[in-house]
């Protein structure tokens, strides 16, 4: 399965991929896991989001356990985020088969689209739309940088835009949620351990700070007479650096829109995109709090209009004791403070924090020796990617096979 997908998407110059959600490589993803469903003889289904869907056992019977993650990828990312989890689903179904598993509680494999949102700028489209959390009016205003929106971008690819929109009934046959997923950081490589529990999202957000000045001739206006607004971004992307080490928290500018563009041209124009994730709300709220204060100090001395747009936010999630506490149990801990599964917080968001809302939902690390995430570099060593498998079977045998 990961020799089939290796290919797809991958840009033959930086090595990372580029699976951005309803453009071709999406479409072979999608394709590819239509196959293996096939192949295992699961029920396919495609939901009203664009979701994916493989059932063992009735759709409709309630209860089920679910497990998958996404396909799709970041700007030149890695091979490992969001593809190891739905490998991992179809090699632990595998597993349970040549095991002789007995199913009491129907099981799904999913693929939930726009996880990354590195088209339309929002992350977990596809569960945001079935959770309620993204409205139809909202999604039908997404628009990528070429001026596509998503309604466009959907019916391009063959799919019915007009369905969009919440899914209750689907949610409410659901009753647990498991997602396998590489780790993004190096705690697991750092305790010695292969695979480890999540214990809660940090809250995270995406802030638009739009640094409005004058273009002009960069090579005959005097230095005194430039309205420049590279300059208080450029020095806002050195104030979010600080606050975020007073706070204990990350934040990082890491996409930048500049107009006129232009080599010999002081910009009119200088978009940047802050991505900011602390432990807890007080600590998120201080550094984007201070970096908002800077970049207006900064404007302002400098004679630059500044509007700031938070384009995207999600709270702090605390995932399912009970559930985390029993994956625990079936892995060999003994639940409570006593775990012996390694438990972790992260600040990278995933379709299981959308959905711990509504549902109970739970996470699996996989062991990252490098830490490298979003990036051609991520890794996960075959042994590990073995032994993220075996616990997903061991866990899913233990909620779906009583």
């Amino acid at each position: 399965m990961w020799r089939e997908l290796a290919p797809i998407g991958r840009h033959p110059d930086s090595h990372g991929y580029r699976r951005y959600a309803w453009t071709g490589a999406d479409g072979e993803c999608r394709a590819w896991f239509k196959e293996q469903a096939e192949a295992r003889g699961l029920t396919y289904e495609l939901d009203r989001n664009g979701n994916q869907w493989a059932w063992l056992g009735d759709p409709c019977a309630g209860d089920a356990v679910v497990t998958g993650s996404h396909l799709d990828s970041v700007p030149d990312g890695g091979a490992f985020d969001g593809p190891l989890g739905v490998v991992s689903a179809f090699a632990a179904l595998d597993e349970l088969r040549a095991r002789r598993a007995t199913f009491t509680r129907p099981l799904a494999l999913v693929n939930f689209g726009d996880e990354e949102g590195a088209r339309f700028g929002l992350a977990c489209v596809g569960s945001r739309l079935t959770s309620g959390q993204l409205t139809v009016e909202q999604a039908h205003r997404l628009t990528d940088g070429d001026g596509v929106t998503l309604p466009q971008a959907m019916e391009a690819a063959g799919y019915d835009p007009d369905a969009l929109g919440a899914d209750p009934e689907r949610l409410s046959r659901i009753g647990a949620f498991v997602e396998l997923h590489v780790e993004q950081g190096r705690a697991l490589d750092l305790s010695g351990d292969r695979v480890g529990l999540a214990s809660a999202i940090w809250p995270h957000g995406r802030w638009r700070f739009d640094f409005r000045g004058e273009a002009n001739h960069a090579g005959t206006t005097r230095l005194v007479d430039r309205r420049d607004p590279m300059l208080s971004y450029a020095e806002t992307v050195l104030a979010a650096r600080r606050e975020a080490e007073l706070a204990g928290a990350v934040a990082t500018f890491g996409k930048i829109s500049v107009e006129p563009n232009g080599v010999n041209a002081i910009p009119s124009l200088v978009r940047g995109w802050l991505d900011s994730r602390a432990a807890d709300q007080e600590s998120l709220d201080a550094v984007v709090g201070g970096v908002e204060k800077a970049a207006r100090a900064y404007a302002a001395a400098h004679g630059i209009d500044l509007d700031v747009v938070r384009e995207s936010f999600t709270p702090v999630v605390e995932f399912d004791h009970a559930l985390r506490d029993e994956l625990a149990r079936i892995l060999g801990g003994s639940g409570g403070t006593d775990l012996k599964v390694p438990v972790l917080g992260t600040g990278a968001g995933h379709d299981a924090g959308i959905l711990s809302g509504h549902i109970p939902t739970a996470m699996l690390f996989v062991r990252n020796p490098t830490g490298v995430s979003h990036s051609p570099a991520e890794f996960a060593a075959e042994d590990d990617c073995v032994a993220g498998v075996l616990a997903l079977a061991d866990v899913l045998e233990g909620l779906a096979c009583r």
